[in-house]
Order: C-alpha cells, then structure tokens, then sequence
C-alpha cells in the first residue's frame, strides 16, 4: 500500500475535487503518455473532459465508463492496467491497495499502444447488491515500466448518506512546537473538514485560528493524524487548547487538551540564587553564633580557635 500519483488531463490539473493532489501523466523512456477519463462517459458526462470518473448507482447494478490512453512518442507503450480500492494513509494522503479492487473490470489488462495512437479501454464497475450506500473511492491505474500513475474513480452507491466525524488523541507536543489530533470519517461519505483552533490561557488567549479547510479528504472509516503549528507559545501560562472540526453534510465534532508552560531554565536559575544566598546567610548566623554571657570579643578569638580545630 502506498500513496499514488494522480493523472489528470493538462487542462484540468487546477480543477481536481476534494482535495486529491493533481499530477501530470508520468513520463516514459519513449516518451509523454497520459491517461484520462474519456469525454462524454460516466454518471456525469461531459465533453470538455473530466477530471476523474464519477459513476453512481443503487446496489446491483453495473455501471460503465471509458479510459483514455494516449501515447503521443514516436515508439510503442505496453501499459498495464487494474483497478484498486483507495485509503487515507496515515497523514492524510490519498492512496490505492496493491491488490485489484473485485467492483473494476477492465476490457483488457494490458494494452500496447501504437505510436502517436490513443487507446479507449473499457470497463465496468459491478456493484454488490449487498453494497453499503455512500462513497467507495477508487483508482484506475496504468503502470508503464513499473511505474503507477492513477486515475481517480468517485463511486457513490444510492441510498442514505450520513456525514459524521470524530476529533481524537489531541496533545501539545511542546517539544517540537505542534498540537497534534487525529480526524475519524464515521460517515459513509468522503469530508474535506474545516479546523478552527484556539487556545485560553490564565493570562488570556493565547491562540486564535479561524476556520480553514484542511488540505485532507477524509474518506469514510479512515483515521488520519495531523498536526498544526504553534511556534511561539505563552513561556508562562495554563493553557486549554480547543479544536473544532466542520465538514459539508452537517458534519462536527470538538475535542480539547490541557498544558502547562513553565520556564524551567529561568526557574532553575532563581532556584539556584536563592539557595546560594541562604546557605550564605546560614554561615553569617553560625559565625555570630556566642554562648550566654560570654562577651562579643571572645568571638574573634572563637573563630581562630575553631580554624584550628581547638574548639569543642
């Protein structure tokens, strides 16, 4: 498992949905090569191109849309395909599993392509007639030389949709200037969360975010952990740091968690000079030190006494 590189025409690189980052089709030893969903197919169709499949349908149905190749070189491209279910790797990137996703059939698993040809590859998307509504994210991908490019496939299965989402294991990390969380997708729809962060300490706020979308799509039943910056924190103070997480569909959750911030290098120091300066005041008061009726000269010779160890 790993995450992917996504090809999209060079026309819609900027106008890639939900977050996924856009990348242009790999380069080969002969040459450019992309790979693209065909116009005019899927859910959706649209002749100016699309961006990524877009495909919807109740449980128990198939569904059928159109991948382009095209190999504008001047040598033949053998390009293998398959189709691959996807995930939230752990920060957050869209990956694809290693092993073929059984909803994908395509035409043909490999197809070699002429030179300055474009091929049109078929294929099917057969949807369970047990299959839970909201989305199932997906990839077509194409491998030339071993190397992966994908093609983003948006599945919804009809029916109910639910957006939901947790916020957990929130902590300052003090040590490297971070509060770090993790997002939990427990919808069946995929999030783009919005974050608003604050922070309120005994002194007064000492951070205050507004709402921001998070460069994340959070897919249904994902974990993902993230992290925001705080570089400059109170160095004296009891903070509550408070996230609040929105997403479309209704979706929000809150979480929070506590930390203190003590400068314990300035604390050492004064708890050095303070204890220097008793110990010096406990030697003053033992040197001045006289037993009863014994006048205030005898204290000299008391202390030359006791330099020498004649004392008792």
């Amino acid at each position: 498992m790993r995450p992917i590189r996504l090809a999209l025409p060079a026309m819609a690189l900027l106008l890639c949905a939900l977050a996924v980052p856009a990348a242009e089709a790999a380069p080969t030893a002969s040459g450019d090569w992309t790979a693209a969903p065909a116009s005019g197919g899927g859910t959706r169709p649209s002749s100016d191109g699309r961006p990524y499949f877009y495909l919807e349908g109740p449980p128990g149905t198939v569904l059928q849309d159109t991948l382009s190749l095209s190999n504008p070189s001047d040598a033949p491209l053998t390009v293998k395909l398959r189709g691959a279910a996807a995930y939230n790797a752990t920060n957050g990137d869209f990956a694809v599993r290693r092993t073929p996703d059984p909803w994908i059939a395509l035409a043909a698993p490999e197809v070699r392509i002429p030179p300055r040809t474009r091929a049109d590859v078929p294929f099917a998307v057969t949807v369970p007639s047990g299959a839970q509504p909201g989305d199932h994210p997906a990839a077509l991908m194409a491998d030339v030389g071993g190397r992966d490019v994908g093609v983003r496939l948006q599945l919804r299965v009809s029916g109910p949709t639910l957006s939901a989402l947790t916020v957990e294991s929130v902590r300052v990390d003090k040590a490297h200037g971070l509060i770090r969380y993790a997002l939990v997708n427990r919808g069946n729809t995929a999030l783009t969360p919005r974050l608003a962060l604050r922070a309120d300490g005994v002194f007064g706020r000492a951070l205050d975010r507004p709402a921001r979308a998070l460069p994340v799509e959070l897919l249904p039943g994902q974990r993902v952990e993230l992290s925001e910056p705080w570089p400059q924190p109170p160095a004296l103070d009891r903070v509550s740091v408070h996230l609040d997480v929105t997403a479309d569909g209704g979706a929000h959750a809150a979480a929070g968690a506590s930390a203190t911030f003590v400068p314990w290098g300035a604390v050492a120091g004064a708890a050095l000079v303070v204890l220097g300066g008793a110990a010096t005041a406990l030697r003053l008061v033992r040197r001045r030190r006289r037993r009863p009726g014994e006048p205030v000269e005898m204290l000299a010779a008391e202390r030359e006494l006791a330099q020498t160890g004649a004392l008792q």
